[in-house]
């Protein structure tokens, strides 16, 4: 699956759109950005509801596809900044972590 796939699949807004042809190949949550640093996977869909800068640095150096913000959060302007600076994806859903983290795990899974 690709983010531009899982972005159609799921209905999710675009924020910053960096790579849409870029493999999704699983998913993490957390807020706790030295956290995710160190765990997440690349090429996965990072979903939290951090929206400062950090995020971006946190995304591009752990190397996942996308960043997806959940419950509704909108980027700061600084994130959205640092996104297109550092070539990271960010996306949002109105749903809560847990039941997008569900979906995407579902829309993943559907894919192989």
């Amino acid at each position: 699956m690709t983010v531009s796939a899982l972005i159609s699949s799921l209905s999710l807004h675009v924020f910053h759109l960096a790579d849409a042809e870029r493999p999704v190949t699983g998913g993490y949550c957390g807020d706790l950005l030295s956290w995710v640093m160190g765990r997440a996977p690349a090429g996965a869909v990072w979903m939290t509801i951090m929206s400062n800068g950090n995020v971006a640095g946190v995304a591009s150096l752990s190397d996942v596809a996308c960043v997806l913000l959940t419950e509704g959060v909108a980027p700061d302007p600084d994130l959205l900044s640092k996104a297109s600076e550092h070539g990271v994806t960010i996306l949002g859903c109105a749903a809560g972590t847990y039941e997008a983290a569900g979906r995407v795990s579902a829309a993943i899974e559907g894919t192989r």
